[in-house]
């Protein structure tokens, strides 16, 4: 896992001292320790996510771009890698680029919530959630959150009505 996650900085031909150094913040940083020399196919489909963000965040990127990152994992793995990536937006506040399908996770994860139309597919509305930081799991029970996911949730019902005409 941990050369997974020192490739980028591998291949800048940074010093391994240093490689190191990075990579044990971002292990922390994830969870993993203990598991910094095992195989990707060695880690739970949560695990291989975490060193996924791991690797990126390792490289300092200006943006960290990630499509339906957690869609495969169970849902309550998911729930705790959506609270993980959360907690290391609201310390390192990179810009994150978040695609999913999931209206919960994107009012949950977003400071903003795009939704596109049917065909073609162009920006039908944008949303702020102006939900506070730090936010915990259970501002999704919270009367703002439900207002905006019943608001979402129509603007992608009327797009869903119109692709099957």
């Amino acid at each position: 896992m941990r050369q997974n996650i020192c490739f980028g900085l591998r291949e800048k031909g940074l010093p391994a001292v240093e490689q190191r150094e990075i990579s044990e913040r971002f292990i922390a940083q994830v969870g993993l320790r203990g598991f910094e020399e095992h195989f990707p196919k060695q880690l739970s489909g949560g695990m291989q996510q975490r060193v996924a963000i791991a690797r990126a965040l390792a490289n300092d990127p200006k943006i960290l771009l990630l499509d339906e990152p957690f869609g495969a994992l169970d849902n309550q793995t998911r729930v705790l890698m959506q609270e993980l990536l959360l907690g290391i937006w609201e310390r390192a506040r990179k810009t994150v680029l978040f695609v999913t399908h999931d209206i919960d996770e994107a009012i949950f994860m977003a400071n903003r919530v795009v939704v596109f139309s049917a065909r073609p597919g162009r920006i039908k509305a944008e949303v702020a959630t102006d939900l506070p930081h730090p936010r915990h799991y259970t501002i999704k029970t919270s009367p703002e959150f439900v207002a905006l996911k019943a608001r979402l949730t129509e603007e992608i019902r009327v797009e869903a009505l119109q692709a099957q005409h």
